[in-house]
C-alpha cells in the first residue's frame, strides 16, 4: 500500500473517488437509503475538489483503497472501499494523518455508529453539546 497526497484533482479522479465513496457509504452507512445515499452524491464531487488536503491509499497496481481528507488539525471525510474495509487500511491512513498533520478532531456523521467506534478506538474523544 502506497499513500499518496492528490493535489491534481481531475475530473476522472474524481469520479473515481465518487464511486468509491458510494461503495463505501453503502457499506458502512446503514441508517442512509438509497435515495438519500444518491442525492448527497451529487455533492461529493464538490467536497473532494474543495478539502483543504486529499489523501489516497493505492495497491501498488493503482487500485484506489482508500482517500481521507484533511483540513488543519481535522479529519473531514474518510471512506474506505467495500472490498477493503475492516482490513486495516483506513487505520492506516488515519495513522499516517495523525503521525504527519497532528490530527486532534474529526468530524463524523452522528448516526454513523461504527465511524464512532472506530474514531473512539483510535484515542479520540466524543465531543459533548
Amino acid at each position: 500500500m502506497v499513500i499518496k497526497e492528490i493535489n491534481e484533482r481531475t475530473n476522472i479522479l474524481i469520479a473515481e473517488l465518487t464511486n468509491l465513496w458510494e461503495r463505501s457509504v453503502k457499506t458502512s452507512h446503514h441508517f442512509l437509503n438509497l435515495k438519500e445515499i444518491e442525492k448527497i452524491k451529487q455533492y461529493v464531487p464538490n467536497e473532494l475538489r474543495k478539502v483543504a488536503k486529499l489523501f489516497v491509499a493505492i495497491e501498488k497496481s493503482n487500485v484506489l483503497l482508500v482517500f481521507i481528507g484533511i483540513k488543519d488539525d481535522m479529519i473531514q471525510m474518510l471512506f474506505v472501499d467495500d472490498k477493503y474495509v475492516r482490513k486495516g487500511i483506513g487505520s492506516k491512513l488515519v495513522d499516517y494523518v495523525i503521525d504527519n498533520y497532528d490530527i486532534k478532531y474529526v468530524e463524523v456523521n452522528e448516526d454513523n455508529l461504527i465511524a464512532h467506534k472506530f474514531y473512539l478506538n483510535k484515542g479520540f474523544k466524543k465531543k459533548r453539546i
